[in-house]
């Protein structure tokens, strides 16, 4: 029997918005004011979830989907003006923390906010609340807190040439006594960031706001999840992954993805009844209430790329687990609220999956007029039971869609897409999303602000600098927008 087919409610609406992206005066986004107020935000135009990017820690390239540690959050989303609170900080550290900049410099925070937090550390007095922390996190704690300890030990370099004794798990944790301090400020980071959470969280749900995250199938090869567990992945001897995860060649790119991601073990993860993914679902579980599942197709079939390869072209699809996974998924978390990512190519086995498990897909409109019957176009929505995105975090901003749009492709959007000559067209695709019958609708707060690609892009594929940078305006939440979002959810029924 497949999962439920509505998320609790049905014929709703949210915003994608990444936590990275939130005011700040502190060059990132945080889980404090701006978080609370963004919240407050969803509640006043009628809006019921809110979409983040993944929260956890990010590393070379700063995409969160290349993350090393699944189950940890980003230290760089603890908000400082809450520590100052707690008198963890003084005035003078925070004047030196602020940053103005229009995009996110990641280069700037890692050399810049870890000192500040360590200094925050150096003030904190170990409670109950603490204790109880490292107590109920300590499956995926520990190895997180020493793994960080020996990054910062091996000057951040990968794992795989860290010393033989460090590299191997097992001898590693026997090694970690003489790594304690350290291990503790990285304890003492995730329990800050879990505190916050659970704060923004707890206001989202008093207002009646879901949070939808997102958790990427494949995790870094270096990170804490691989060290840690190496055998639940094709790697040699030498840790080195045999093949690697990517997308074939396409339409929109010649020569496919190779994103180098080690590939699972399959067989000895099913062999242990995928004790590893619950665990790792568990995690996501403790930070949303609804999860989106990136490249949903990998668990019907996954495409590999032989280690080395320059580019995706001469890899192979191979079978997944399937239904199996998700059978043990529904058994050990039956009342779990999943969105499976379907977009791209799509075959029949994962068609299939998607039956099988009832998860609602995606329909992406940016997709729906390529074709005279697209499946992305509402009228041919055969079911309620799916998530329709104006645009995503790795497509264009609608307005530069739109603007760019042409031949065939312009003119059966003009066709299918009702114009109001009162108002930009961004927001007749946003209002087409939320007209369509699908039970959620989600718009990237870029489109309701109707941002140009150079105003609000956050993310174009395949490209490794650049991205995941995208800052709002400090002065976006402005009674004119409040009232033109809440005025369209409440034209569409949408409204909470």
């Amino acid at each position: 029997m497949p999962y439920t087919k509505n998320f609790g409610f049905r014929h709703k609406a949210g915003v994608i918005m990444p936590v990275s992206s939130l005011p700040s005066r502190y060059g990132i986004g945080s889980l404090g004011k701006s978080a609370h107020d963004f919240v407050d935000f969803l509640d006043a135009t009628g809006q019921t979830c809110w979409q983040v990017l993944p929260l956890n820690p990010t590393s070379y390239g700063d995409s969160p989907y290349q993350s090393p540690a699944s189950q940890a959050g980003n230290p760089y989303f603890i908000d400082l003006d809450l520590l100052a609170r707690k008198k963890l900080l003084t005035k003078a550290e925070l004047a030196a923390q602020k940053n103005s900049s229009k995009r996110v410099d990641y280069g700037w925070l890692f050399t810049s906010r870890y000192p500040v937090l360590r200094q925050a550390y150096s003030r904190f007095v170990p409670d109950r609340d603490y204790r109880a922390f490292k107590k109920e996190n300590a499956g995926w704690l520990e190895d997180y807190a020493l793994f960080m300890a020996l990054k910062v030990h091996y000057g951040f370099c990968q794992w795989t040439q860290w010393q033989p004794q460090h590299r191997d798990h097992t001898q590693a944790k026997l090694l970690a006594g003489e790594f304690e301090p350290e291990m503790d400020f990285w304890r003492w980071c995730q329990f800050e960031f879990f505190s916050q959470w659970q704060d923004l969280a707890r206001h989202a749900h008093e207002k009646g706001i879901r949070i939808i995250g997102d958790m990427p199938i494949y995790v870094a090869h270096d990170s804490v999840d691989v060290w840690a567990a190496p055998e639940q992945f094709l790697l040699d001897e030498q840790f080195v992954p045999t093949v690697v995860a990517g997308c074939p060649p396409d339409g929109f790119s010649p020569d496919g993805q190779l994103w180098g991601n080690p590939i699972y073990n399959w067989p000895l993860m099913e062999a242990q009844d995928f004790s590893w993914w619950m665990a790792r679902v568990s995690g996501a579980f403790r930070l949303y209430d609804i999860l989106r599942i990136d490249h949903f197709r990998g668990f019907a079939g996954y495409y590999n790329v032989p280690y080395g390869e320059a580019t995706a072209r001469n890899g192979k699809w191979d079978p997944a687990p399937g239904i199996a996974l998700f059978r043990k998924l529904r058994q050990t978390y039956p009342r779990a609220k999943i969105i499976a990512e379907d977009l791209g190519f799509i075959t029949e086995d994962v068609l299939q999956l998607l039956e099988d498990t009832g998860f609602p897909g995606m329909k992406m409109l940016h997709f729906a007029f390529y074709d005279e019957d697209s499946e992305n176009l509402p009228r041919m929505y055969p079911t309620k039971n799916c998530v329709v995105y104006s645009a995503s975090h790795d497509s264009d901003c609608t307005y530069t869609w739109q603007k760019d749009l042409r031949g065939e492709a312009r003119r059966r959007f003009n066709r299918e897409c009702p114009r109001d000559p009162s108002r930009h067209r961004t927001y007749d695709l946003i209002e087409f999303a939320l007209n369509s019958r699908a039970n959620l609708a989600m718009v990237p707060l870029q489109d309701y602000l109707n941002l140009s690609n150079e105003e609000g892009r956050m993310n174009i594929p395949a490209t490794a600098q650049g991205n995941w940078a995208w800052r709002v305006s400090p002065r976006y939440n402005t009674p004119k927008l409040r009232s033109k979002v809440l005025s369209l959810a409440t034209k569409t029924k949408r409204s909470k």
